[in-house]
Parts: C-alpha cells; sequence; structure tokens
C-alpha cells in the first residue's frame, strides 16, 4: 500500500512545509538544506503516488490532497509529541505538564484565583498558563487545549461552551456605591466612565437616557480596566462572570440592575485537539473547569441556582 512506510523525518519535513508554504523557510527551521527539505517533499510524493502542493514560481501551496494528509499529520505527530513528552515524565518521576494558553483577562480575573484549587485536587498535575490574545496553533506551539472567544468552528480542534453569552453590567468600587446609591442612569453619566464610548452609550440607551459619552480611560484588557474600578478610578462595563469575584468579595459592587449584550459578544469555549480529548489531565482539566464555573455561577446567582438545585443552564458548541 503506497505510504504505510513513509519516514518520520519525511513527515516532519511535509508538516513544516505545509504550514509556512515556502521552502526556503522550511529549510531555515528544519537547520536543512532548500535542496534537502525540496527533495524529502518530491519522494514523499512519488512513494504516495500524488503530489501534495501545487507549484507556483517560487511558492508552493498545499492541494486538497496536501490538505488532507496535513490534518491527518498534524494530529498524528502531536500524539506522538506528547507520548513522548509523557514517556520523558515517567523516566524523570515527573508528572505531565498541561500547557493552556487563555485569554490575559479570564486568565487574570477567574482562572488564576482559582490555581490553588486546582493544585490541592491535582496536586501532581502542574498547570501552566500563557496568557494570550494570539490565536495559537495547538499542535505546533504544544499547546493542550485554549479558552477563546468566539463561534468556530476552529479548524483541526474540538470546542466545548463554556457558559452562555455572559451579560454586561455597571459596576464601581464600594465607595462609588455609597456615592450613588439610589441614583438614576443620569448620574452615572456624570462620573469617571472606563472602557468603550460606544458601549457605554448602548447601556444608557437600554437605560432610556440619551446622551454623549466621552469615557476617561480605554483598555485593551478587561482585567486591567476592572482593576481601576477597583481603586475607584471610575464606573466599568464589565462582563458579570469576569467581574464575579470582585462582586462576591465587595471589591466591586453592582451599581444598576440594568444589564446589555453587546452585538459583537462572542461566547467562551475551551478548545483541544480531538486526539487528547480522553487524555486524563485534559479530562480533568475538563471536568474542574466545567465545576468551577457552575460555582461561580452559582454566587452570580443564588436564588436561581437554589430554586433549580443548579447552577444556570450550558449550552456546548
Amino acid at each position: 500500500m503506497p505510504g504505510s512506510r513513509l519516514p518520520l523525518n519525511t513527515i516532519s519535513a511535509f508538516r513544516v512545509v505545509a504550514q509556512l508554504q515556502n521552502l526556503r523557510a522550511a529549510a531555515e527551521e528544519l537547520n536543512l538544506t532548500h535542496s534537502a527539505v525540496s527533495q524529502q517533499i518530491r519522494g514523499l510524493e512519488g512513494q504516495l503516488g500524488f503530489d501534495l502542493f501545487d507549484r507556483r514560481g517560487r511558492r508552493i501551496v498545499l492541494n486538497p490532497a496536501g490538505a488532507a494528509l496535513l490534518r491527518s499529520v498534524q494530529a498524528a505527530l502531536a500524539t506522538l509529541e506528547d507520548g513522548v513528552q509523557a514517556a520523558a515524565a515517567a523516566a524523570s518521576g515527573e508528572a505531565p505538564r498541561l500547557r493552556v494558553t487563555v485569554l490575559p483577562s479570564f486568565a487574570n480575573r477567574w482562572l488564576l484565583p482559582r490555581i490553588g484549587r486546582w493544585r490541592e485536587k491535582f496536586p501532581q498535575l502542574p498547570l501552566e498558563i500563557d496568557a494570550s490574545i494570539r490565536a495559537v496553533d495547538l499542535p505546533r506551539e504544544g499547546f493542550h487545549a485554549a479558552v477563546r472567544q468566539g463561534v468556530g468552528p476552529w479548524p483541526g480542534l474540538e470546542s466545548q461552551r463554556l457558559f452562555e453569552l455572559p451579560p454586561i453590567i455597571v459596576v464601581g468600587s464600594p465607595s462609588a456605591a455609597r456615592r450613588l446609591a439610589g441614583a438614576q442612569p443620569e448620574a452615572l453619566a456624570r462620573e469617571p466612565l472606563l472602557g468603550d464610548d460606544d458601549l457605554w452609550r448602548d447601556w444608557f440607551a437600554a437605560a432610556g437616557f440619551k446622551t454623549n459619552v466621552r469615557t476617561v480611560a480605554v483598555f485593551n484588557d478587561a482585567g486591567l480596566m476592572l482593576q481601576a474600578a477597583e481603586q475607584n478610578l471610575g464606573l466599568a462595563l464589565s462582563r458579570e462572570i469576569l467581574a464575579a469575584d470582585a462582586l462576591r468579595d465587595g471589591r466591586l459592587l453592582r451599581l444598576s440592575p440594568i444589564a446589555i449584550t453587546h452585538p459583537d459578544a462572542q461566547p467562551y469555549h475551551l478548545c483541544y485537539p480531538p486526539n487528547l480529548r480522553d487524555w486524563p489531565p485534559l479530562a480533568a482539566f475538563r471536568a474542574w473547569l466545567r465545576d468551577e464555573l457552575e460555582s461561580s455561577l452559582r454566587d452570580l446567582y443564588p436564588r436561581a441556582a437554589k430554586a433549580s438545585g443548579k447552577a444556570k443552564p450550558r449550552r456546548r458548541s
């Protein structure tokens, strides 16, 4: 059968060339000569009996056959790399390390405060967290899972929706809450406002008050904005789940019952390669994440949780 005994180094070279779509760049990454990489690709195509790339001058582009092979190759090599890491960890007596990339705001405001409970429950399973807004290529960069916002699907990954679209609420420091107790929306408009002008305009419109909003500070990270609100630098509009711990602890207070959803808001998902679905460390993280989120929702909606006997239902993608 063609391709039943493909050399591993050739498959690795194919993956790099397919990802970069440039032989010279692939040669540099593989620390090989341009001609050596070209020969490996030609040899692979000869062994398979069909082309994997379309040649367009100096560029090479994956054709449908190459794209199909790449999907399988990425999954197979990711499994092999995880196996090598697990074997190395076993040989050294160390536990496997679960690598997760998450959005900075989610990491700072929700995940990191709970890492102590993760360590208590799984002391032999180290968790490595990368906080980044960049859409990381999980298999290529050695990550096992990602917490992302979006609607999906993410090519080559499975995704599980973590919770419904979180409402956006107004929060402020205890000092601001005392000053604004019982105040109408127009009083909030006279306060220093943090964040996006348009989002505030939407909130005031929902409150039935038209005003020309100009915020005093804009942030590229919701976690930083909430820290500013905690320090009494202004009022913030925040996704409720990101403010959950601060609301529970009294560092922030909700200043109005009015909530909105942003038209461009996207739900949070846990994404991971399909071949890792049943990997015990990932399965443990997935279950722990679900339990912690349900606990947060019970804190946010205690009456609903008490009435139903459980947290608000979640949809899965």
